[in-house]
């Protein structure tokens, strides 16, 4: 069973890419638009609707499906025979920064539920910081999965 994703290995690998931009994209363009977003109600504007708008479609119509996306790929990598020597430490330290990624991604569907509820109690400095995290997280993992260092 596992063998057929041998043959189905560099289009499982390209759907992943593809993936993994998207989702990459999104994590990195949505804390942008809650420091708008934020500065906005800071300098008193009372519409702040649009932002909203963005905000949610990002999140459930594009970084969702991309994230669900890079998870089923990455899983069928995984699970292709040779692909992962599970006795390198760097899947493992790969696998935790994915987890954190989704952790983080989760974390900033909470916000967008914040904003879209009027209780978001984050300054656009704080999301500024933050913002900061999927970079950070996409470094160690691109540098697990080539150069493997452990």
């Amino acid at each position: 069973m596992l063998d057929i994703l041998s043959s189905f290995y560099l289009w499982i690998k390209a759907l992943h890419i593809m993936s993994v931009i998207s989702w990459m994209a999104g994590l990195l363009y949505l804390p942008r638009i809650f420091v708008y977003h934020a500065e906005q109600i800071q300098n008193g504007v009372e519409d702040t609707s649009v932002f909203v708008v963005m905000e949610r479609k990002l999140f459930h119509f594009i970084m969702a499906k991309a994230m669900i996306a890079t998870w089923i790929f990455g899983i069928l990598l995984v699970l292709t025979p040779g692909i992962v020597d599970f006795s390198s430490f760097w899947f493992y330290v790969k696998l935790v920064c994915v987890i954190a990624m989704t952790g983080y991604h989760e974390w900033l569907g909470k916000r967008q539920d914040d904003f879209e509820g009027g209780t978001n109690k984050l300054t656009s400095k704080t999301f500024r910081m933050l913002n900061e995290i999927p970079a950070v997280l996409m470094i160690l993992i691109v540098i697990m999965v080539v150069v493997k260092p452990f």
